[in-house]
């Protein structure tokens, strides 16, 4: 009867430690359900004072400034002394309007600093803002009548909740000049516009243990050239991305060997753009591994650390969005690609194996005497690892946004030049969209799609710099081949 009851006993001891080990993994609680983020909106207070960019005469042109770009049409920079000015810089404003060229969200009020230029008669001029991306003005308050000689300050407050943009226009047609200065917005949310990925060489075995410090980039002459054949946004600009503070979920990254759209709040890639050719895959260095925050990034910017994914809580790799094997031309160029900025939490199994094949197979094609345009991004929030389901992962005051979807676009050309000119209604285009799931075949072409799947998912205008009647071939037919 003793005996009988120790086995009872020893059975329910079994039971029970058999119950705690699926919940532990190393001596790790693992919760598989997806951890709740509360989403607070935090105020931003951003300021244009003009004083990085630079414009010299009054023919209309584009001014590529801190915030976003800027049309300046009979307008400059100024930097006299009859300028008025809070800093070393300010806006003359003549017979024409500076308008803002990019969106920005969350706005709540806009103010600036305003005056007449040396001894020039007073003038007239207007505020105006769009709410549908420039394409209609409507003013805010009054006219101006512009007889300050000294910088005063004005404010508007901004009622709605549209993302919006602004016209400082002049009335009429006389000469006479102004100053314009200090442009800042006020709001909350997230300022911008709302508009992978894989490790290519097995398992990201390093990714609780790296912990490299910030780099940035060191760019080499292996780089692609920044327009023209072989450059990154060849395609296009999918999201119209700008490097402009304002659109912190849009920003546009040139990181020498590829191009980004950054996501701020997502803290993570939009998308990733490239061109791949036979120089490219040298192999003149080995893969680095040197995974480490970009210390590129605008101040106040959380920056994803080497080791924020937490490999053994999460169970998702640091996936490449522009691959390490793409990019062995240099030790520059595939440091380049180990920067956090390339990443996103990956499910092994899609990174290590579909999408490890999918790369390669695109290599191939360069090898076979081609040419690769590619375009990568994710989407969505949620995704499944090795231990569970999440939609963020959190280390310190780091969320990264885990993503539901991940899709790549390849435009095969034959090694050649004036690329553009060469892509025709029979050019090879493949798109794939893939489940971000740890049971993902291995398989990438059962996940073949169009590119106007990806973009009816994601709301971006791919391969835009195509003709129009080329797009609307290449980009409604799915690859079988």
């Amino acid at each position: 009867m003793k005996n009988r009851k120790l086995l009872i006993y020893l059975s329910c001891a079994v039971l029970f430690i058999t119950g705690c080990a699926k919940d532990y993994r190393g001596g790790i609680d693992i919760d598989p359900s997806p951890p709740v983020v509360p989403v607070v909106p935090k105020p931003y207070t951003i300021v244009e004072g003009f004083e990085t960019g630079t414009k010299g005469g009054y023919l209309i042109a584009d001014v590529q400034l801190n915030t976003g770009l800027w049309s300046f049409d009979d307008a400059l920079i100024g930097n006299l002394a009859a300028d008025l000015k809070s800093g070393a810089k300010t806006v003359r404003l003549r017979a024409g309007e500076l308008t803002m060229k990019f969106d920005i969200s969350g706005v709540t009020q806009i103010s600036f600093k305003h005056g007449k230029y040396g001894n020039d008669a007073p003038s007239a001029w207007q505020l105006l803002m769009s709410v549908d991306s420039g394409k209609t003005f409507t003013q805010l308050g009054n006219d101006f009548n512009e007889t300050n000689t000294t910088l005063v300050s004005d404010s508007f407050k901004v009622e709605t909740t549209k993302k919006v943009r602004f016209q400082f226009k002049k009335v009429g047609t006389a000469t006479t000049r102004i100053n314009i200065d200090d442009i800042t917005f006020k709001g909350t949310g997230d300022a911008g516009i709302v508009v992978g990925v894989p490790d290519t060489q097995g398992p990201d075995t390093t990714a609780s243990t790296n912990n490299s410090a910030p780099r940035g980039v060191t760019v080499g002459v292996d780089a692609p050239p920044t327009n023209g054949d072989n450059s990154d946004l060849l395609m296009g600009n999918p999201s119209q991305a700008q490097p402009a503070i304002v659109m912190m979920d849009n920003y546009l990254i040139d990181m020498g060997y590829y191009t980004e759209s950054y996501n701020s709040t997502k803290a993570e890639p939009n998308w990733v753009s490239w061109h791949l050719d036979a120089t490219n895959i040298t192999n003149v260095s080995s893969r680095l591994n040197n995974f480490a925050a970009f210390n590129g990034l605008p101040a106040g910017w959380s920056a994803v650390q080497s080791g924020s994914y937490n490999y053994n809580t999460y169970g998702f790799d640091r996936g490449h969005n522009c691959p390490s094997a793409d990019r062995t031309s240099s030790a520059n160029a595939n440091s380049a690609t180990f920067l956090m900025t390339n990443m996103i939490p990956q499910a092994p199994q899609n990174n290590q194996q579909t999408w490890n094949n999918l790369e390669g197979y695109l290599r191939e094609q360069v090898v076979a005497g081609n040419e690769v345009y590619i375009i990568m991004g994710s989407y969505g929030t949620g995704g499944s690892g090795l231990h569970g389901a999440f939609n963020t992962i959190i280390s310190g005051d780091v969320k990264v946004n885990v993503p539901s979807n991940v899709w790549k676009i390849a435009v095969i050309v034959p090694a050649g030049d004036n690329d553009v000119s060469r892509i025709a209604a029979n050019t090879r285009v493949i798109a794939v969209n893939t489940p971000n799931v740890n049971t993902i075949n291995t398989d990438w072409k059962q996940y073949r799609v169009t590119v106007r799947d990806i973009e009816k998912a994601t709301g971006y205008n791919l391969l835009s710099s195509l003709p129009q009647g080329i797009q609307d071939v290449v980009e409604t037919k799915k690859d079988n081949l």
